[in-house]
């Protein structure tokens, strides 16, 4: 694995006033990259700005609020992005929402907001900064999806379901695209440290011991090294899990 591989490359985060994806961002600081952030909200987008001014002061690092739901708001986003920006190296979908109702009080709204900000969403980035990565043959997507990807809880059905539905995106997005240097990756955790996190223990399981549960910085630290091997190594899926 080469120390730099990740120096100077472009890298957009969604979701990066979250618990995982303002750790993702960090470490990603850490490794030289420049940085295009987004969230909902712009106070914790400045915040986060400062915090990562002063890990390296010569990072590139832009960011804009935005509803990624909100299609007007979305092409606003990735043409600031391309006004910002000559290309995009490293894509980080990593905004995500978390539904519970049982089957039968979920509606087609939440339905269709959770698979449009956990599926959508990804489809529409990938589409479009892809072309920057197969243009210049070499480029990272990397999915965070969940350890819902891969079974069925109760109350939790639309949620699992745009997992899962990313998980499959994922695997596509590998085999094509695998050609011309263009790694996809699809993390799944388990319970982490978030406000997420405190969400499972409220609506889904109140038994579920908090203290038990991932922490954000460690997944991220985890995540910036998988993405880092530019040989023939390759993990597209990666379950991560705790020790209870």
């Amino acid at each position: 694995m080469n120390e730099n591989t990740l120096e100077k490359k472009n890298c957009l985060i969604t979701g990066a006033t979250g618990g995982l994806g303002k750790q993702i961002a960090i470490e990603l600081a850490k490794k030289n990259c420049n940085l295009f952030l987004t969230g909902r909200q712009n106070k914790k987008l400045e915040k986060l700005n400062g915090e990562l001014e002063k890990i390296n002061k010569n990072n590139l690092i832009k960011y804009k609020h935005c509803n990624l739901q909100e299609t007007e708001e979305l092409d606003d986003l990735i043409q600031k992005i391309r006004d910002e920006f000559n290309s995009i190296d490293i894509l980080v979908n990593c905004a995500g929402m978390f539904p519970v109702s049982p089957i039968s009080q979920s509606t087609l709204e939440q339905y269709d907001s959770c698979m449009n900000l956990n599926v959508r969403i990804p489809f529409v980035l990938s589409k479009e900064f892809s072309k920057d990565m197969i243009k210049n043959g070499w480029g990272r997507i990397v999915n965070i999806a969940s350890s819902g990807a891969y079974n069925g809880l109760k109350n939790t059905a639309i949620y699992r379901s745009s997992k899962h539905a990313l998980l499959g995106l994922s695997r596509s997005l590998h085999n094509e695209l695998k050609e011309f240097n263009v790694r996809t990756f699809c993390i799944s955790p388990g319970p982490i440290k978030t406000d997420m996190g405190k969400d499972i223990i409220k609506k889904e399981n109140p038994n579920e011991n908090y203290e038990t549960f991932m922490k954000p910085n460690e997944i991220a630290e985890f995540i910036t090294f998988a993405i880092s091997f530019d040989n023939n190594l390759i993990s597209p899926e990666i379950r991560l899990g705790r020790i209870k």
